[in-house]
């Protein structure tokens, strides 16, 4: 692992391989192990992988107390990780959360972005999607971000809904299960991190970014399960309709975190759109 320490604090990451990087952005409570199966097969192709954990409440240290976690901020500080590797030409991966702050840093241009891989990911009305919807109000009361991540060491609540139930179709292996809630669960400045950045998740920010997207010109795939429980096919659709150079396709047999249930599935197609958009 290595560090670069940005504005919002030090962010983790591995830097696997050579050649044009692919940069990859994770969602809510998890980290750069649930890209473990992508980044071989791309590093075997001739790909650069940049895998950071980002402050998501999976990070293994907590951000400085003045941190900007909204998404906006958010979004800003995966521009200021390209921005401080001095990355150029990047494939920009984002899954879950992560393609929500994809698409808002869209709507900025940023010039090193050369493709974009969305991953079935928040879009439109769905920031934050049911059934997480209550934990922005939740994070308000004190103590209750500490009460849930010690409900999660009892290991079948983690196949609830509200956990990972409907994000992974089979069950995520013990040890990287573990290294998602770990930070929750032992770290005060880590639970002050996903509560901060769980009260600013709000629709309008992925409303915004869909409109001020319908005039995006580099390459879009939208990488989609088609089981997706949070996010519904219509609205992929709808935003491969509105991006003027998108394609869509489906994955089967899949949920939302489709690097876990279709393991090197995603590598493959990132191979294929990067060779395409050359």
């Amino acid at each position: 692992m290595r560090t670069v320490n940005l504005s919002a604090g030090p962010i983790a990451y591995r830097d696997l391989g050579d050649g044009p990087p692919v940069v990859f952005v994770h969602g809510l409570l998890v980290n750069g192990e649930i890209w473990r199966h992508e980044t071989g097969p791309l590093v075997d192709a001739g790909h650069r992988c940049l895998v950071p954990t980002w402050p998501l409440g999976a990070h293994p240290q907590p951000m400085r107390p003045d941190a900007d976690l909204t998404p906006s901020g958010l979004a800003g500080l995966v521009e200021e990780f390209l921005e401080a590797l001095d990355l150029k030409d990047v494939t920009l991966v984002g899954n879950d959360t992560g393609g929500a702050l994809v698409q808002i840093l869209m709507a900025r241009r940023p010039e090193r972005v050369a493709r974009i891989v969305l991953a079935s990911c928040d879009v439109l009305d769905r920031f934050p999607p049911p059934p997480f919807g209550f934990l922005a109000p939740m994070s308000r009361l004190p103590g209750s971000l500490w009460v849930t991540a010690q409900l999660f060491r009892i290991r079948p609540l983690l196949r609830l809904p509200i956990a990972l139930g409907w994000v992974a179709k089979r069950p995520i292996p013990r040890e990287v299960a573990d290294s998602y809630l770990a930070p929750i669960q032992t770290s005060r400045g880590v639970r002050r991190d996903l509560g901060k950045l769980l009260r600013g998740f709000d629709k309008r920010h992925t409303l915004d970014a869909f409109e001020a997207n319908g005039g995006y010109d580099r390459p879009v795939l939208l990488l989609w399960a088609k089981e997706e429980r949070l996010f519904p096919l219509p609205l992929a659709e709808r935003l491969a309709r509105k991006l003027p150079d998108a394609r869509l396709d489906l994955v089967e047999d899949s949920y939302t975190f489709i690097s876990e249930d279709r393991p090197g599935l995603l590598a493959g197609k990132v191979k294929e759109f990067a060779i395409m958009t050359r």
